[in-house]
């Protein structure tokens, strides 16, 4: 499935952005766009079309004489979208056919939804990764960033250090310029290299709109199948049998170790996009429903 075929999702804000003019996000700047911010009285030189005609007429009634009320919204800003590639060698497994779940798909694929996505937003887009054990760092633009985006998801090496997620974040906290506050910040990776609560909070203090984007096996990484006495075939190890206290043991590690991290996310403030599955379509879904959650959430404030 193409970046064009995409069933992309609204980049939906933390907070009001402060970003480039002419896009489709509500700022916090005063201007031309659709959201609705206030109301006051009408002064000489605002446009005709500014003006609130059933709050007028109810103003005008109440006053006895002829006033005039317009609203006042906020430009709609174009963000800044930066998706943050984990490429650890453990983020390669599994290649079709294998039965669990190929995380270099996953990732793949997230890539490419976030990419069309901030498209459709007309945000510029910047990616980073340490695929080869470098930064490879493409700045923000929108010309051609989608395919440059969804290439190199799909062609770069997995050869990254393990503790490469943070030092991305590092790299960018030294790019401001580039990723400025109100940028989101797409972080793909299964975190089981774990990322310090600290480093967190230093990437929400700059300012920026995290998400991270979790992806796990559901059935291998997230839990544990009950196989106790059956041959299970382990990377780089080949056929292990386990008894089945060993099996109920590892079901409870790992299924506590992913309450772990989805709770410390919580605790930060950082809702996570979870993905389960390579497939396109379940890829898509998830970030609509991310989005969608987040919309309900801003309304409930």
């Amino acid at each position: 499935m193409s970046a064009r075929e995409r069933r992309t999702f609204p980049l939906v804000p933390r907070r009001r952005l402060s970003g480039l003019p002419f896009g489709d996000l509500p700022s916090r700047r005063r201007g031309h766009g659709t959201e609705v911010i206030g109301s006051r009285q009408y002064e000489p030189g605002d446009p005709v079309s500014t003006i609130d005609w059933f709050a007028s007429a109810r103003l005008s009634s109440a006053s006895g004489g002829d006033e005039f009320v317009v609203r006042d919204r906020a430009a709609d800003e174009a963000p800044r979208v930066t998706i943050l590639l984990d490429r650890r060698p453990a983020m390669g497994f599994y290649p079709p056919p294998l039965p669990w779940l190929s995380k270099r798909g996953a990732l793949r694929e997230a890539a490419i939804s976030i990419a069309a996505s901030a498209a459709v937003a007309r945000a510029d887009i910047a990616a980073l990764d340490y695929g080869t054990g470098e930064p490879w760092w493409l700045p923000p633009g929108r010309r051609d960033r989608p395919w440059i985006v969804a290439a190199r998801a799909a062609e770069a090496p997995f050869n990254a250090p393990e503790d490469n997620v943070l030092q991305a974040l590092a790299f960018l906290a030294q790019r401001r310029t580039d990723v400025p506050g109100g940028t989101f910040l797409f972080v793909v990776s299964d975190f089981l290299e774990p990322v310090l609560p600290d480093a967190w909070l230093d990437a929400v203090g700059h300012g920026w709109d995290v998400v991270p984007v979790v992806i796990q096996d559901p059935v291998w990484e997230r839990s544990w199948p009950d196989v106790a006495g059956v041959g299970v075939p382990v990377a780089h190890v080949g056929l292990v049998r386990l008894g089945r206290r060993r099996a109920a043991r590892l079901r409870a590690e790992h299924e506590e170790r992913y309450a772990g991290l989805l709770a410390e996310l919580h605790f930060v403030g950082l809702r996570p996009v979870e993905l389960d599955s390579s497939d396109p379509y379940a890829v898509d879904e998830a970030f609509l429903g991310w989005a969608e959650e987040r919309r309900r959430g801003r309304w409930a404030r």
